[in-house]
């Protein structure tokens, strides 16, 4: 099986895509979404990124980003992935139910994974390539395997308000419209 591309290149825009491992839907909930939003926020915060477009699903996240510095030794996405498996650790050990059990694996650096190994990061080359993925993160609420919402602005783990309606609830969307 090939493996994805997950490289990413600081000041370059990107469609990025990480899977809950083995497909799992711990993204339900939605304190696992604010655990995402919030550490969204906190690297725009530090203009570690910027964000230009999400969509939190109940397995997956779909980004449109720009890393703009590392964070510290890690890279940015590196961090984002570790800061947020941490805190769906805490998160899940406070609940004090099973299901942290789901996520454990053999491994000699860590007990358990959240992410899967396999991001997928493709170039944002062209407007026509960013309106494109701006359609797919926004419609993905609607796909029939999910039928979350019946319009994209309905879903609220989304920054499709913010371009269809200008919404201002979450303060860290730039507008991927004005990078091109």
């Amino acid at each position: 099986m090939n493996k994805r591309n997950s490289i990413t290149d600081i000041g370059k825009i990107y469609f990025w895509t990480a899977t809950i491992n083995k497909w799992q839907r711990l993204l339900v909930n939605d304190t696992y979404k604010d655990i995402i939003i919030g550490s969204l926020k906190y690297l725009s915060d530090l203009d570690k990124i910027d964000v230009f477009a999400f969509v939190i699903m109940p397995n997956h996240i779909h980004l449109i980003w720009r890393k703009n510095d590392i964070n510290g030794k890690e890279s940015v996405n590196g961090s984002f992935l570790k800061f947020t498996a941490h805190q769906f650790k805490k998160q899940l050990l406070k609940e004090g139910n099973n299901e942290l059990l789901k996520y454990r694996v053999k491994a000699n650096n860590k007990s358990y994974e959240f992410w899967q190994r396999d991001p997928l990061a493709i170039d944002i080359y062209s407007p026509e390539v960013a309106s494109q993925k701006l359609d797919y993160i926004h419609n993905n609420p609607l796909a029939e395997q999910w039928d979350l919402v019946q319009h994209p602005v309905d879903y609220k783990y989304s920054s499709a308000g913010f371009y269809e309606e200008g919404s201002k609830e979450f303060q860290f969307i730039k507008d991927l419209r004005d990078e091109f």
